[in-house]
Order: structure tokens, then C-alpha cells, then sequence
């Protein structure tokens, strides 16, 4: 069984207007990839004024749903670690730039 310390570590996140995104660090606990087809998005991406999170924390992959990704191994994320920046559109949009399709 693999623990939370195990896994992927979310080493950047350039989007500014994540709630979670504190100086380019993700404080959330840990971050669900999902998304369609061609985009893997972060799916604990909050577009809001207020920031949230803990205080010291070094986000960790919690669930990967991109089946479709080389690092994707069990619905887990098998990567040594992500980083998370703008969608395709703008920084309301997050998503994995660590995704490779398989």
C-alpha cells in the first residue's frame, strides 16, 4: 500500500488565480487529476479571491482519473512528481503538465 509521503508531489503550480496557489506552491492536501480527453485537468483548482489551504504543506497527487496517462497505474499517479499551470484557455483553468498520454 502506497502512503500519502509515497506519493507525487505537486512541485509547482503557475496558476495565479488557484486559491490553493501560494507564491507558485500548492497548500492543498493533497490534488485530484481528472478531465476529459486532451485536457488533464486539476480538479482541486478553486477560482476564488480567498486563499485556502495549510500553512505548511507540500501538496501530493491524491487520485489521478486520467486513465489514458503513462504515469497512470491503478488510478494512481506513478510520476515522480507533477506541476500544475494553465489550462489551454487561461488561469482560470488547471491542469497537469505532467500528463503524457499512454
Amino acid at each position: 500500500m502506497t502512503t500519502l509521503m509515497e506519493m507525487p508531489e505537486v512541485t509547482e503550480c503557475s496558476v495565479d488565480g488557484c486559491s490553493y496557489n501560494h507564491d507558485h506552491d500548492c497548500h492543498a492536501g493533497a490534488v485530484t487529476i481528472a478531465g476529459v480527453p486532451g485536457d488533464a485537468a486539476c480538479a482541486t483548482f478553486i477560482p476564488l479571491g480567498t486563499k485556502g489551504g495549510l500553512d505548511k504543506v507540500v501538496a501530493h497527487v491524491g487520485a489521478c482519473q486520467r486513465l489514458d496517462c503513462v504515469h497512470n497505474k491503478d488510478l494512481e499517479c506513478s510520476a515522480s512528481s507533477i506541476r500544475v499551470g494553465a489550462g489551454p484557455q487561461d488561469d482560470r483553468h488547471a491542469d497537469c503538465l505532467t500528463f503524457s498520454q499512454a
